[in-house]
């Protein structure tokens, strides 16, 4: 049984990993790129897709695709609430129905849920999308960490989109230690040793990979979240000059767009409230947001400049123990899912037999 998508990667273990388990929620843009009376093409996840609100502000997430003859509802008209093909004037509402044909009124195609439509919701700034494998398949909740979550917490979102495969970015934020070498000139990260050993620590929804020997001097910890949706959080010390609030913590997830490019969210948190958030997002905007991106920008550029095939000649070491859980993880869930698939084709062929 191929996938909804019908592309041929997401048909093995190997393609899966690359583009995404499916049955989990990813998050797929700012929230300000899908405007009101527009249409928003993206690809997420090897998949093409079409983003619009309706005359409410909603948004709604769908496959990029008229249910007539296939041709790009992206490049359709905005009709409030539906979106009308350029094609042949095919009209679609935000459930995937089609509700016109107007070039052929009353035909069999009108009333019909043609159009694949994803589970969508908006949070702390972003767009988010529930990807399921079947597509009808039921959304687990969405459940976001508690720093973009509670109230006690203000936060920035920083949205980047680089030319790598998403699981760079995973490895990357899984790793504490390229802190102390990689960005050991930064304000936040230039102390601490440039040693450690690491353990690994389980949660309810995870793992902490964390320093056994050094807490709060550098990056020293990575936590990998998972509550249907893939997190992962750390949190990196702060100098008194950054102002009132504590450690200074980061909630990140990343969202392959194809095998070689990727989305990424980062959204820098701190706890404050009354004056203390007023003092902390003006130094955020006025000094320190500057010296964040540079740090992503590091990021961007080592991770951009890495081999595709980088993962099949590398040699690990204790400090990517959690690299090689995470990549267990993904497999794991990868098999299950085509493992399911494949059982859902055979009973369907055990039904048409019998």
């Amino acid at each position: 049984m191929t996938h909804p998508s019908g592309n041929p990667a997401l048909d093995t273990v190997d393609g899966l990993v690359r583009l995404g388990p499916r049955n989990r929620w990813y998050a797929l843009c700012r929230s300000d790129l899908v405007r009101r009376g527009q249409l928003t093409r993206l690809r997420r996840l090897g998949e093409d897709l079409l983003l619009w609100r309706d005359s409410a502000g909603t948004v709604h997430v769908q496959e990029d695709r008229c249910p007539h003859r296939g041709a790009r509802l992206s490049q359709g008209v905005h009709m409030g609430d539906r979106v009308a093909c350029n094609y042949h004037g095919v009209q679609v509402d935000a459930d995937g129905v089609v509700v016109s044909v107007p070039g052929s009124p009353g035909c069999a195609l009108e009333g019909k849920r043609r159009l694949r439509t994803f589970p969508a919701t908006e949070h702390a700034d972003a767009v988010f999308a529930w990807f399921g494998d079947p597509e009808d398949a039921a959304p687990v909740p969405f459940v976001p960490p508690l720093e973009i979550a509670d109230e006690e917490w203000e936060h920035f979102l920083a949205y980047v989109e680089w030319d790598a495969p998403w699981l760079y970015s995973l490895d990357n934020l899984m790793d504490p230690m390229h802190g102390a070498f990689l960005h050991r000139k930064s304000h936040t990260m230039s102390g601490g040793r440039r040693e450690a050993v690491f353990q690994i620590r389980e949660t309810d929804t995870g793992f902490v990979f964390e320093k056994t020997d050094q807490v709060g001097v550098n990056f020293d910890w990575s936590e990998w979240i998972d509550t249907g949706m893939y997190w992962v959080r750390l949190e990196i010390p702060y100098p008194a000059t950054a102002g009132p609030g504590g450690p200074f913590r980061i909630v990140c997830t990343a969202t392959p767009i194809n095998e070689t490019q990727h989305a990424a969210f980062f959204w820098r948190c701190r706890r404050v409230q009354g004056w203390e958030r007023d003092a902390w997002r003006f130094l955020y905007k006025t000094r320190l947001e500057a010296r964040h991106w540079a740090v992503l920008e590091q990021d961007r550029q080592m991770e951009e400049a890495m081999p595709l095939d980088a993962w099949d000649r590398e040699n690990l070491y204790q400090h990517d123990l959690a690299l090689v859980r995470l990549r267990r993880i993904m497999r794991s869930e990868a098999t299950r899912q085509l493992a399911a698939r494949q059982e859902r084709a055979g009973a369907g062929r055990r039904e048409v037999r019998a």
